[in-house]
């Protein structure tokens, strides 16, 4: 083994072993600390934790088939003819390293990276990782003033707590958020909503604050030009955060995931809703819950990262926007 400890492996207690590179849609991996660090316009980060997670686990294997999945990524975009890499510096940083044992010091440590980024006016996409990852991102992004936000789901993730007062789930994240004051929930709205429920807390909540929802039905019956007209009205100019989970998108599409809901969006309607978010003020995104045990034939990542890519070049309009 060479004396030279850069060549050392890294330890599992220091990074969790299902975390680390190859490198998002083959892009260069710059850490922070790197000289070029604050070069970067976009950066694309792994959160590889699902401590959230109350049923079927694997999102924190999310960021790695992601990378796999994504050198099928090519340049530009067939539709629009965007070139999203010559637009903006992206770079892969890496990975958030959690504690897979403690909820609140992983949530202070993707916190405090995504500090390093905003004030490094470096604008973040990530790949999760469960639902409640998104919780310490806004920590972060919304620390100064609360954003609005697109959320695309199957699940409202609006519950107040579980299992008789566990406040921090992938169900609860963006009810901590309205309450610490980082989203306005005059300007959220949620896109796709459905399923079997145990009772109607998280819309009665919704209800209560002014959040909009969409269920899927209204989504199917009004289509997706007139739903994003309407979600574009609600966020307006002001600085939006997009959320995107996976199972947004139907299981026959997309069954790699913890929590899969019927009667979705297809493949193309998946990818036809961020395209309507172009000329947003988007300040950051995330496609969270993609888990590789429940995606025997990679499909489900691969869509996720098709849907990234869709992210990266709406937010390179931002980008040359200014």
């Amino acid at each position: 083994m060479t004396s030279d400890p850069f060549f050392h492996p890294v330890s599992g207690f220091d990074l969790p072993r299902f975390a680390g590179i190859p490198t998002f849609m083959r892009l260069p991996h710059i850490a922070p600390g790197d000289p070029r660090f604050g070069e970067i316009d976009v950066a694309i980060v792994g959160v590889p934790w699902d401590s959230g997670t109350t049923n079927r686990p694997g999102p924190r294997h999310g960021p790695r088939q992601l990378r796999d999945a994504s050198t099928m990524i090519r340049a530009e975009h067939p539709v629009s003819g965007v070139r999203p890499f010559e637009a903006m510096a992206c770079a892969d940083v890496g990975d958030v390293a959690p504690n897979p044992a403690d909820i609140q010091e992983s949530m202070k440590r993707i916190t405090a990276f995504y500090d390093q980024l905003l004030d490094a006016g470096i604008m973040p996409m990530t790949a999760g990782g469960d639902h409640l990852s998104s919780l310490p991102i806004l920590r972060s992004l919304g620390r100064k003033a609360p954003l609005g936000m697109i959320h695309f789901d199957s699940h409202t993730d609006l519950f107040n707590s579980y299992f008789g007062g566990t406040m921090y789930t992938h169900g609860t994240p963006f009810r901590r958020a309205v309450e610490e004051g980082l989203l306005d929930p005059k300007r959220v709205v949620q896109i796709g909503i459905r399923g079997t429920a145990y009772d109607t807390e998280d819309k009665d909540f919704a209800k209560s604050v002014g959040i909009r929802i969409i269920t899927i039905e209204e989504f199917h019956d009004r289509g997706v030009a007139d739903v994003m007209a309407e979600a574009r009205e609600i966020v307006g100019n002001a600085p939006t955060y997009v959320s995107y989970d996976i199972d947004f998108v139907d299981p026959t599409f997309a069954p790699g995931t913890g929590t899969p809901e019927v009667g979705g969006p297809n493949s193309y309607q998946a990818l036809q809703v961020v395209r309507a978010l172009d000329g947003l003020n988007i300040v950051g995104a995330d496609m969270v819950e993609v888990s590789p045990p429940f995606d025997t034939s990679g499909g489900t990542a691969f869509l996720g990262v098709s849907i990234m890519f869709e992210l990266l070049c709406v937010m390179a309009g931002r980008v040359a926007a200014g």
